[in-house]
């Protein structure tokens, strides 16, 4: 029903910057958040940001200041800038879409993950 898929991970040194692109697609009419999450091995998965439809942000605590999530409504796609890149930082980068459907039903959909490594 709802396609969301990650672009732009990779490797960059510590220090660098790194955007992240996530579009979604699909019978959609309308998205009330999207964000980004972040797994690293052996941890849970954590908020790194999210953009709702009134245009509130939030920012997982451990990017505050690094990171900057924008939104193009018109291309159901969300971004994340992420600047000042840590070794703490490697770990696969979700996407999430939450919203309406054209019936009415709610959704909330994940995409497959990104892969982002940060050396030292």
């Amino acid at each position: 029903q709802v396609q969301v898929v990650e672009s732009g991970g990779g490797l960059v040194q510590a220090g660098g910057s790194l955007k992240l692109s996530c579009v979604a697609s699909g019978r959609i009419f309308s998205i009330s958040t999207m964000g980004w999450y972040r797994q690293a091995p052996g941890k849970q998965r954590e908020l790194v940001a999210t953009f709702t439809s009134g245009g509130t942000t939030n920012y997982g605590d451990s990017v505050k200041g690094r990171c900057t999530i924008s939104r193009d409504n018109a291309k159901n796609t969300v971004y994340l800038q992420m600047n000042s890149l840590k070794p703490e930082d490697t770990a696969v980068y979700y996407c999430n879409a939450r919203g309406q459907l054209w019936d009415s039903k709610q959704y909330d959909y994940w995409g497959q993950g990104t892969q982002v490594t940060i050396s030292s």
